[in-house]
């Protein structure tokens, strides 16, 4: 035994051994740990640092560009920074998209056709209680999931009358921009009748009063583009949907881009072309803020017209037959092109034929995002089409079938071989052929020098087209004849009849329309003067009761047409409730 002062001397030394020792292994273990973690950091800062294989998608939809104006397609309009995108890229010369805002909009963002969205009849009204069906998986959920930072710059027109239909609540991570189809460029208001005013111009899904400078629209939307792409990472993907007003009426726009056109007589056309010249402008500060902030190598660029021009606002489509709000070309074949690096064949022009709602397919598959096979989509993956030139995988459009629009007064079943009604309004492209039934619309074709000093509702040089009055079946061989001036319906009735049984399969898959009556609660003046929802998501059951009964009376004005077709009845496909 030692000692009890050797005792105490001992312990107290093994206990510094040990200590030092137990120091010594947590310093190793800490300084692994250190290590470790400061490598991992590493990791994960190259990993964010690391630019995506996926490519920013920067989709520019303009409002009522008609066929002719942009400098490429011989207008007298001033668009270099369009002229020089489209060279430099793909044109799109076979490009088609509906005759009106919300009916393309809708086809973009879901990909399919009006009939399996309930949207085939008009527009969306500011104070309809009907919206984008919130079924539908929109475009920027797709990208979202696939990793895309989604913004929306600009006007949306796909319904608000309840929060769920709200731009930031169908995909989009901001929204900055118009809820309606149409205001004023620098107020932001809009009159949909009298005492139905309110403003119209939103932040996320609030008025945006304190964002408001009173800038013209397409300066404005264009100065909120390139903020988004200021503040964001350009080494992760994005998608910036930007829908600019422009040039939709009212004819507005700044002084300056006035003066450039004062060699042309007509006001409308002027104010037109001066509007245009200020979206090439914007453009052109686009594409500099793609190039400055890092995105444009990685970049693909899409630009489309939502429908085509209208010759009363300013707006040409010549040579194409027809304007907006018409099934004729000039209403549904648009301007359109594809500016990216990403390109294999670049400076050529498309002739694929190419629909709008290719771009989802297209767009999600380019974001290395899924599709799922219950989506029923309508449209194609057709970025092999443009970027190398292949032949594309569609070889039909269903313009559409509207059961509501006006009924053709010379319309019948007998015009349609006993297969379908031609009273009913409907567009069909197959192939080279495309048919028309019930009223098209507007049908005359509007040669440049209309735009004179003349008021348009005199012009006497139209071509005026009195041979098909009282016709309702069209047919035009398009690849032949894209101005359609040549009706081949009777000398080629056996395709008539094989476009009409295609027509009448694709009415088998039509959905209910969706087109209620006004709802005076979208008043905006029990909304604080904002255009804005008025339904609250209580009035789910409500909506759904709604839809219900649209339906029913579908089917009751369904069974009620008993078509007599030889000694057989027949019941006629009926949505809406519209048949005659």
């Amino acid at each position: 035994h030692l000692p009890k002062g050797c005792f105490s001397a001992t312990m107290f030394v093994l206990g510094v051994l040990t200590g030092f020792y137990l120091c010594s292994i947590a310093s190793s273990t800490y300084g692994t740990w250190a290590n470790n973690l400061y490598s991992n950091s590493l990791n994960h800062a190259n990993e964010v640092d690391k630019p995506s294989s996926q490519p920013h998608i920067i989709f520019i939809m303009v409002d009522d560009q008609g066929f002719r104006d942009v400098g490429y397609h011989g207008s007298e309009i001033k668009t270099p920074t369009l002229d020089w995108l489209a060279a430099t890229g793909v044109k799109l010369e076979n490009y088609y998209v509906q005759p009106l805002c919300s009916p393309s909009r809708s086809q973009f963002m879901t990909g399919r056709y009006q009939i399996h969205t309930g949207l085939q009849h008009s527009i969306i009204r500011p104070t309809q209680p009907n919206c984008l069906p919130l079924e539908n998986v929109t475009l920027p959920q797709k990208l979202k999931s696939a990793g895309y930072s989604t913004h929306m710059v600009g006007k949306w027109h796909l319904g608000f009358y309840k929060r769920g239909c709200m731009p930031t609540q169908r995909g989009f991570d901001t929204f900055f921009g118009s809820l309606l189809g149409s205001g004023d460029y620098y107020s932001h208001y809009k009159c949909d009748s009298p005492g139905m005013c309110g403003y119209d111009l939103h932040e996320g899904e609030e008025a945006a009063w304190e964002q408001d400078q009173g800038i013209y629209s397409t300066s404005m939307y264009t100065q909120k583009a390139l903020s988004v792409l200021a503040s964001h990472n350009p080494k992760r993907p994005i998608f910036l949907y930007l829908a600019f007003q422009a040039v939709h009426s009212p004819l507005q726009v700044p002084a300056r881009y006035l003066e450039r056109y004062k060699s042309i007589p007509n006001q409308q056309r002027r104010k037109y072309a001066a509007m245009v010249s200020c979206l090439d402008e914007a453009m052109r500060n686009l594409t500099l803020a793609l190039k400055r902030y890092g995105y444009y190598d990685n970049m693909v660029m899409v630009y489309s017209s939502d429908n085509g021009g209208q010759p009363l606002a300013g707006g040409s489509n010549w040579p194409l037959r027809g304007s907006k709000g018409t099934y004729w070309e000039g209403g549904i074949r648009a301007v359109g092109f594809v500016h990216s690096p990403l390109l294999t064949k670049r400076r050529t022009r498309c002739r694929a034929l190419i629909h709008i709602t290719d771009w989802y397919p297209t767009l999600v598959t380019l974001g290395e995002g899924t599709l799922d096979e219950n989506q029923s989509l309508d449209g194609y993956d057709v970025w092999e089409s443009i970027s190398e030139g292949r032949p594309s995988p569609r070889h039909d459009i269903l313009h559409n079938i509207d059961p509501i629009f006006t009924k053709a007064k010379n319309g019948s079943w007998k015009a349609g071989y006993g297969i379908w009604n031609t009273a009913v309004q409907a567009a069909l492209r197959v192939g080279d052929w495309k048919l028309l039934t019930g009223v098209p619309g507007y049908s005359d074709w509007v040669p440049p020098q209309t735009f004179s000093t003349l008021q348009l509702a005199n012009r006497w040089h139209n071509e005026r087209v009195r041979w098909d009055r009282g016709k309702s079946v069209w047919l035009f061989n398009i690849t032949a004849d894209p101005f359609e001036r040549v009706d081949l319906s009777r000398r080629y009735p056996h395709i008539v009849k094989r476009m009409l049984l295609r027509l009448l399969q694709y009415n088998k898959t039509a959905v209910p329309c969706r087109y209620p009556p006004k709802d005076y609660r979208s008043n905006p003046q029990y909304n604080g003067g904002v255009w804005g929802p008025w339904h609250s998501d209580d009035d789910k059951e409500e909506d759904e009761s709604d839809n219900s009964l649209f339906s029913h009376l579908g089917n009751m004005k369904s069974k009620k047409n008993m078509k007599q077709k030889g000694n057989k009845k027949e019941p006629v496909t009926c949505h809406c409730g519209s048949c005659s």
